[in-house]
């Protein structure tokens, strides 16, 4: 099955990154040279920052199973100390319908939009592709309620106990905001 839509779930980067002076400094140090108290404490908060990136992104990946795209990518930056903490991320995830199968497809978006807010904080970009899995949602509810009132059937008709309010629950009323690309979303968290 080719991949139409593929959206990409990111962290952004809030750490600032070293001027030229702070870099030269960072460049200066040896293994066994001490950190100031100023570069302890960035240290900390990039070792912070990296925990928070890595389960943000963990957490699309955990939710996101079939439907993820090559895993969590990462975003460096050098502490003082001389290591790299992640301080973005991104994870993609199809958010192509399923092409003729409106069930299929509905299924899928509720995936799709548990992982776009599978994260504690989910950012506003995670948020949009949560919106656009819950359009999708909603055009293959009104597609398999389409096709059900050709086959002469009423809209609870297929499957036992399946109708097209329980497809509902899981919040497809939500609206996203116009997407210029709608194949392709970088997401920041």
């Amino acid at each position: 099955m080719p991949v139409d839509d593929i959206s990409a779930i990111t962290s952004a980067a809030v750490a600032v990154q070293p001027g030229a002076a702070e870099q030269s400094q960072a460049q200066d140090k040896g293994p066994g040279r001490e950190l100031t108290d100023e570069e302890k404490k960035e240290v900390k908060e990039l070792r912070q920052r990296d925990k928070e990136v890595r389960a943000h992104e963990m957490a699309h990946v955990a939710a996101g199973g079939q439907y993820v795209r090559g895993g969590a990518s990462f975003e460096y930056q050098s502490g003082p100390d001389g290591k790299r903490y992640a301080v973005g991320g991104e994870v993609s995830i199809d958010t192509s319908p399923v092409k003729g199968d409106p069930e299929k497809t509905i299924e899928k978006m509720r995936i799709v939009r548990k992982a776009a807010l599978a994260p504690a904080d989910p950012s506003a970009k995670d948020r949009q592709v949560a919106a656009k899995a819950s359009q999708e949602m909603t055009k293959a509810q009104q597609e398999l309620r389409k096709q059900r009132q050709e086959d002469g059937g009423d809209a609870a008709a297929g499957e036992p106990g399946k109708s097209i309010a329980s497809y509902t629950q899981s919040g497809a009323a939500v609206h996203a905001p116009s997407l210029s690309d709608a194949n392709m979303l970088d997401l920041i968290a």
